[in-house]
């Protein structure tokens, strides 16, 4: 039996969200609908999709950002815009983002179908998936099973210190915000889930010590920063 292709569909008007969500179904496809850039991006990094049909104007995180975070993780999955916007301008900012597609709404349900099976026609047999090993220094870190090598040590990572390093290493040698982190792992980025956190953030610390090229900043104001030796 084939197995349906999973699609990220984030788009904040609910009302054509579910009736894509529904079309997309009918045609075979698993979509899921998220109404707001957060949330598209916490399903993103917590599930497998073969292609992202993003919103450009959404609230909490608009879909040229959260193109441009979900770049920064998987460099191959999809990434069809749809918007009412249709100036040069925005249309360039779309594709500077990583954009495979835009269309501009009204459009035909029909069209978009046409355009996902075209692109997907043309990636197919490629790894879609997000990265699940990182090297970090003599460290190696495997996301799936939530382990961390170093020579014969072997450490096992709690759920949310996987969550928080995975991330890390998404964003390596740039800046994760806090705001990101927080609403991502934590859902909420209130005062307790930042102290808790900041404690993550020393037990991981501790898990890399034995790497002396490997670091974790605070970025005063911002949020941290995994240092990695660049290869």
């Amino acid at each position: 039996m084939e197995t349906k292709q999973r699609i990220l569909l984030c788009e904040d008007e609910e009302s054509l969200g579910m009736l894509l969500r529904e079309y997309l179904q009918a045609k075979g496809f698993d979509a899921e609908l998220y109404l707001d850039g957060e949330a598209g991006y916490r399903a993103f990094m917590k599930g497998h999709f073969d292609m992202c049909l993003l919103d450009v104007m959404m609230p909490k995180m608009d879909g040229i950002s959260l193109a441009k975070e979900i770049r920064l993780v998987n460099q191959e999955i999809p990434i069809i815009f749809l918007t009412a916007k249709n100036l040069k301008d925005d249309i360039l900012d779309g594709f500077k983002a990583g954009a495979d597609d835009y269309l501009t709404k009204p459009f035909s349900m029909d069209e978009l179908v046409y355009r996902m099976e075209a692109i997907l026609r043309r990636v197919k047999g490629k790894n879609q998936k997000v990265q699940t090993v990182y090297q970090l220094g003599k460290y190696t870190f495997d996301v799936q099973r939530q382990l961390l090598v170093y020579g014969e040590e072997t450490t096992k990572l709690t759920t949310k210190e996987c969550e928080l390093l995975a991330l890390l290493c998404a964003h390596s040698n740039q800046v994760l915000e806090r705001e990101l982190a927080l609403k991502t792992i934590w859902i909420d980025d209130n005062y307790f889930n930042a102290r808790s956190m900041d404690v993550y953030i020393t037990k991981l610390r501790k898990h890399l010590k034995s790497e002396p090229s490997i670091e974790i900043n605070n970025v005063h104001g911002k949020g941290y920063k995994l240092i990695v030796p660049e290869i």
